[in-house]
């Protein structure tokens, strides 16, 4: 018995040591790679906060994180899904906890105010130097608040011009030549209307169908709603009420009924009414208008043109807005997520996002890239060109910190003006006056 149980206590050590050696190996293995990025010999773990939970963009947003996470041993980033609805309100409720998630995707036009209230670390110190020239200035400059940087842009949007190039030729139109000015537009949309009895079975053209009154304004004016110089509203001018008049009484020609009666049957992206062949001309975002042709109206034989200019000069101003990366405030290691934003925000990652997705990116040689990129069709590397080359009619409009909540007072009155309650005089001078108030001025 006792030369059994001296054997069975070998055995038993022997068990014991071989475990101990195997921990102690796979603790060095870690230790080692690690050991590569930061003194304590761990892995960063880092958790990444998005809105995209699509079939279609959740899974190449994970391809970015697991190629970021194979390409080196220090940093692990695991990728959390919020609904829309949710994720900043959440955001905003963990950091005031003190346990915000490590990179969050948000709004780019409102950085500035996430900055002034402390809810997003200033990442400065951590960027490579030049790093701006890789981005659109627009997007670049949306970031910053006093001359410190507290995001990078991720990706972008714009409005061009689509037109319908068979529509063009069964009215008498050259199909290559899209309206240039205002007066073109309404000239061609009245060959275009198709019109029985007050029933009309295809509209040349809706000022307001896929932009919106202030889009009509910025490109009068060239400019937004806020002049970031003197720390003042900019909305009274006699072009942004010669824009206002013209939208409204473009409309008038069909009636308020008649368009939000066809706006009712075009309730979805399959029965877009560009797309369905039921509207010759639209102004919308590349990317959204672009994929829904693709996906549901292949026979839509379609050009695209930047917008059309107010009058000969005057020039192509259009509105975007955009999503960047940040690093939320009281972020447990902004280094680390920096380098992280830096992987999704260089061109390999942007351009990757922007064929999978059709999506406009915020990297230059990215979204350059992306427009010569086999994986796109002929006709989708056109479209992709000139949303690229469109940037530079593109304007943001940043919420100013004085007055970050201007557009729900500046909304109200231009939808008066739209209903007829008022005049744009009147609408534009009470929103001026609102929005003064609201900043103090």
């Amino acid at each position: 018995m006792k030369i059994k149980e001296a054997v069975l206590a070998l055995v038993l050590m022997a068990v014991l040591f071989l475990a101990a050696c195997s921990t102690d190996a796979g603790e060095e293995t870690a230790g080692t790679n690690a050991d590569e990025g930061n003194d304590s010999g761990d892995v960063i773990e880092l958790d990444f906060w998005t809105f995209w939970g699509s079939e279609t963009r959740k899974p190449v947003i994970d391809k970015i994180i697991e190629d970021f996470n194979n390409s080196q041993d220090e940093i692990r980033v695991k990728h959390t899904h919020l609904p829309w609805g949710d994720i900043w309100t959440k955001n905003l409720a963990a950091v005031a906890a003190g346990d915000p998630p490590d990179v969050i995707i948000n709004d780019i036009n409102t950085v500035k105010q996430r900055a002034v209230n402390n809810q997003v670390e200033n990442i400065t110190e951590y960027l490579d130097e030049g790093m701006e020239s890789e981005f659109y200035p627009e997007l670049w400059n949306a970031a910053v608040y006093e001359d410190d940087i507290y995001a990078v842009p991720f990706n972008t949007d714009t409005r061009i011009f689509f037109w319908n190039k068979d529509m063009f030729e069964a009215a008498g139109l050259d199909p290559e030549q899209p309206p240039a000015t205002w007066a073109e537009l309404e000239e061609y949309a009245e060959l275009l209307d198709d019109e029985d009895g007050g029933r009309y079975h295809t509209i040349g053209f809706l000022p307001n169908y896929g932009i919106s009154q202030d889009i009509w304004m910025m490109n009068a004016t060239g400019q937004g709603f806020w002049d970031f110089e003197t720390s003042e509203p900019t909305l009274e001018s006699d072009k942004a009420v010669e824009a206002l008049n013209w939208a409204r009484d473009f409309e008038s020609r069909y009636g308020l009924n008649v368009i939000q009666g066809f706006e009712a049957d075009f309730g979805n992206q399959q029965a877009n009414p560009f797309v369905a062949g039921k509207l010759a001309m639209a102004i919308h975002t590349p990317t959204g208008m672009y994929t829904q042709l693709r996906d549901y109206g292949e026979d839509i034989n379609f050009g695209v043109a930047p917008f059309p200019e107010m009058e000969e000069g005057n020039g192509h101003t259009t509105w975007g807005g955009g999503f960047v990366a940040e690093v939320p405030y009281g972020a447990e290691n902004p280094e680390a997520s920096v380098e992280f934003i830096k992987y999704l925000t260089g061109p390999e990652a942007q351009e990757y996002w922007a064929v999978m997705n059709f999506d406009n990116v915020a990297n230059v040689e990215g979204a350059e890239a992306a427009a010569q990129s086999d994986e796109l069709s002929e006709k989708g590397q056109e479209v992709y060109q000139l949303a690229i080359d469109n940037m530079d009619n593109t304007i943001l409009t940043p919420y100013p910190v004085e007055a970050p909540d201007m557009m729900s007072l500046i909304n109200p009155e231009l939808e008066k003006f739209r209903l007829g309650d008022q005049s744009a005089e009147q609408a534009l001078e009470n929103a001026q006056s609102a929005v003064e108030d609201l900043a103090g001025n």
